[in-house]
């Protein structure tokens, strides 16, 4: 397999992922706004869409979207834990969160990557995030993890997503469980793997 990312983007938590898993790949690093890999390679022409994550599957094809990505490496290894047995009522808990967390949390941090959003789209974004951080918050209050109290893909994205708050200046001390819950999942050894390598990407 072959993973297409950007280090900090929402591919990361396709990287962690893949090393929670053991899984073998090769990790291809892409700019963004120039829609280049590392290579020099044109990325339009790895994936029309010009975004990561991507992860080129043996046999079959480009993969993408995040949420899609993340189930399809659970299911690489279903002894893992990082997915609920498809059909599962506890799977479909899980496609609940990933679904929340794409349409509700990362797509209202927008405006901030947005050079054309205004201060004003900022602080809106941000009142929205509180509101997402609020549920996320009263999630967490009664479990270590967004399912329970098992590690899954959900909280690589979830984890993936609060590390943004650094980069816009959203102070997650207001949010006492998450700070604690971002803290706990960046310790995580395969995490710690990720990071390092992104940073030396």
């Amino acid at each position: 397999m072959k993973l297409y990312f950007s280090p900090g983007a929402c591919s990361l938590a396709s990287h962690i992922a893949l090393n929670e898993l053991g899984l073998p790949f090769e990790a291809v690093k892409v700019d963004i706004r120039k829609k280049l890999t590392a290579a020099g390679d044109d990325y339009f022409a790895i994936n029309p869409k010009g975004y990561v994550p991507a992860l080129a599957v043996d046999g079959e094809g480009l993969l993408t979207e995040g949420p899609a990505i993340l189930q399809y490496l659970a299911d690489q290894k279903p002894e893992s834990g990082l997915a609920p047995a498809a059909g599962s009522m506890a799977r479909y808990r899980l496609q609940e969160w990933l679904g929340y967390l794409n349409s509700e949390v990362h797509k209202s941090f927008s405006p901030y990557f947005d050079p054309s959003s205004s201060a004003e789209d900022k602080s809106k974004a941000g009142e929205r995030l509180g509101k997402r951080f609020d549920y996320l918050q009263a999630q967490l209050a009664e479990q270590p993890f967004l399912t329970g109290a098992t590690f899954t893909v959900a909280d690589a994205y979830c984890y993936t997503l609060l590390t943004w708050t650094a980069y816009v200046g959203i102070d997650l001390g207001k949010w006492p469980q998450l700070k604690a819950y971002l803290e706990r999942i960046a310790a995580r050894p395969a995490v710690q793997k990720t990071q390092a390598a992104e940073k030396a990407a």
